[in-house]
C-alpha cells in the first residue's frame, strides 16, 4: 500500500491585510501566530518581496497567509474569486472547542451570512468568513462518526460511479438517523 502523507504541513492563501488576518485568526478563532517570515525571492521572472504568516493547528499543521510589498504582486497573486460556500477550509474540532469558537464569533459581532451552522448528520458545522473572504468550517463529528465513515469508505467508488452515471439520489441518510 502507498504511504500517505502524515499530516497537512500548511495550506497557503493570500491576505490583503495581514493585521486584520492576524486579529481574526488569533483573537476570534484562537489559532496562535507561530511564525512570520519576511522574504525576498526571484519567483516567476521577478523579485518578489512578501510576508508569510503561519497560524498553528493542534496537530502541528498551519494555515498560512502571504501579503506582498508591491501592489502589482498583490494583484497578480491574489485575483478576485467569486464567493462560494463550496470553496472553504474545514477543520475538525471537539465539542468544547466548537462552542468556544462560536462564543468568540458571536462576541466579535459576526452574524449571518458571515457565520452560520449546518447540521449535516455526520457532523455539525460552524461556518465563518474571514477578512480575506475565505470561508472556514469547524466540524464536530457525530458520535457514531467511525461507523458512518466505515460505511462511506466501503461504498466510495460505487457511489461515485452511480453519481457520475446520472443517479443523483442522496445517500446522506444520516441526518434522519438517531445518533445514540
Amino acid at each position: 500500500m502507498t504511504r500517505l502523507p502524515s499530516r497537512l504541513h500548511h495550506t497557503a492563501y493570500v491576505s490583503k491585510d495581514l493585521e486584520a488576518t492576524r486579529k481574526f485568526y488569533e483573537e476570534v478563532i484562537g489559532l496562535p501566530l507561530i511564525a512570520t517570515w519576511s522574504e525576498k525571492d526571484v519567483l516567476f521572472g521577478a523579485e518578489r518581496v512578501y510576508c508569510h504568516c503561519f497560524f498553528g493547528l493542534a496537530d502541528g499543521g498551519a494555515l498560512a497567509f502571504f501579503q506582498f510589498a508591491k501592489p502589482e504582486d498583490q494583484t497578480l497573486f491574489d485575483p478576485e474569486l467569486s464567493p462560494s460556500p463550496f470553496r472553504h477550509i474545514a477543520l475538525n474540532v471537539d465539542a468544547e472547542t466548537q462552542a468556544e469558537i462560536e462564543q468568540r464569533i458571536k462576541a466579535a459581532g459576526y452574524r449571518e451570512p458571515d457565520t452560520y451552522v449546518l447540521e449535516h448528520g455526520y457532523c455539525r458545522s460552524v461556518y465563518i468568513t474571514d477578512p480575506n473572504g475565505m470561508i472556514l468550517e469547524f466540524t464536530l463529528d457525530a458520535p457514531n462518526a467511525d461507523e458512518i465513515n466505515a460505511r462511506r469508505r466501503a461504498a466510495a467508488h460505487e457511489e461515485l460511479r452511480r453519481w457520475l452515471a446520472g443517479d443523483h439520489e442522496t445517500n446522506n441518510h444520516f441526518r434522519h438517523e438517531e445518533h445514540a
